[in-house]
């Protein structure tokens, strides 16, 4: 919709202010080739604090730490306390009631399985198989989320200290951050593990008095929830500092191999772009990326064909967005205005 013979812009200082020539009797089939520009999916208004700095968006998924804190309170608490009750229906080594069934409730959890306390009835068992389960589901749906947020905090960090002698601004370092942001976290993760392998092959050695290569086997096999069960912690202060740390070294492994794969599949669909924009156009492809079948192809067309060929968008994208589109363009001109939206919302 016009006023005054002028468009309104949609969103004012966002797109350039240079004034726009106004295309008339644009056939309706053509009308999405209109679209000079569109807004970024994460926009949002970029604030100054005083010295121009950029605030980073925040991820889509903020897993609530006092959530986790709670389910994994609970999942604790009542295991500790089924665990405690069975306890006499519990075989193996032992060493305090309430720690053992904690302990016993992270070795389920992580289906780590040493083998060095095993339910010994009927109860016992089907107690274990509930909590195996859902030990499982709190990992995988909270804590893993969890240790995935804690990781992106840490990432502007590393990419400071690897550019430290470099003048790297904020908009330098977000923007590194978008780009390579799996491979930092596949850094951060990558020694978070080895630090609690070294930490753990230490303890082992010094509390269980377990010599190096063995202690080095009993963190392997933990941490890969592997549990052979010829090695285990058996010593009070040793079930403590399982209990935080095989959750820690589980959950962080599992973490880094998610993030191996996420940047494979990154660098096969960078390749696939590149491949995509290098490519030379064919005759074949200047008829399929021509939408509208009026023998050429606008910018518009040639963005959307090349998104389709990337992957990254279908067809049924395209419908949708275009049914959207319709919906609020209430006059039918082929272009939206604020007018069109109100009249959209107020209908």
């Amino acid at each position: 919709m016009d006023r005054n013979g002028m468009r309104e812009s949609l969103l004012p200082g966002l797109i350039d202010p240079s004034p726009q020539k106004k295309i008339e009797n644009v056939p309706k089939s053509r009308r999405f080739r209109r679209c000079k520009s569109a807004p970024l999916a994460e926009y949002a208004p970029l604030e100054a604090n005083g010295i121009g700095s950029v605030q980073r968006s925040e991820s889509i998924i903020h897993p609530s730490f006092v959530k986790v804190a709670i389910f994994l309170t609970v999942y604790l608490g009542v295991g500790t306390i089924c665990f405690y009750l069975v306890r006499h229906q519990i075989e193996g080594v032992k060493t305090n009631g309430i720690l053992d069934a904690v302990y016993f409730c992270i070795v389920t959890m992580t289906t780590l399985g040493y083998g060095d306390l095993v339910p010994d009835s009927t109860l016992a068992k089907l107690l274990a198989c509930a909590f195996v389960f859902t030990g499982m589901a709190l990992i995988g749906l909270i804590l893993s989320k969890a240790a995935d947020y804690l990781v992106e905090k840490q990432e502007i960090l590393l990419i400071k200290a690897l550019h430290v002698r470099q003048k790297f601004g904020q908009t330098d370092v977000l923007k590194e951050v978008e780009t390579n942001s799996m491979r930092y976290k596949c850094i951060i993760v990558f020694i978070l593990l080895l630090v609690l392998m070294i930490s753990g092959t230490i303890f082992l050695a010094t509390v269980e008095k377990l010599d190096l290569v063995d202690a080095f086997y009993c963190v392997c096999c933990t941490i890969t929830s592997l549990g052979y069960g010829d090695k285990s912690f058996s010593t009070e202060a040793g079930r403590v500092f399982a209990v935080f740390w095989i959750l820690s070294s589980t959950t962080c492994l599992a973490q880094f191999f998610l993030y191996v794969a996420e940047l494979n599949t990154q660098h096969r669909q960078k390749a696939l772009v590149n491949f995509v924009l290098t490519r030379a156009m064919t005759n074949v492809d200047l008829e399929a990326a021509d939408l509208d079948d009026d023998g050429v192809v606008g910018s518009a067309e040639f963005v959307i064909y090349k998104l389709k060929e990337m992957g990254k968008i279908n067809q049924e994208d395209v419908r949708l967005v275009m049914k959207e589109f319709e919906a609020l363009d209430v006059d039918q001109s082929g272009t939206l205005s604020i007018k069109d939206v109100t009249l959209a919302q107020s209908s």
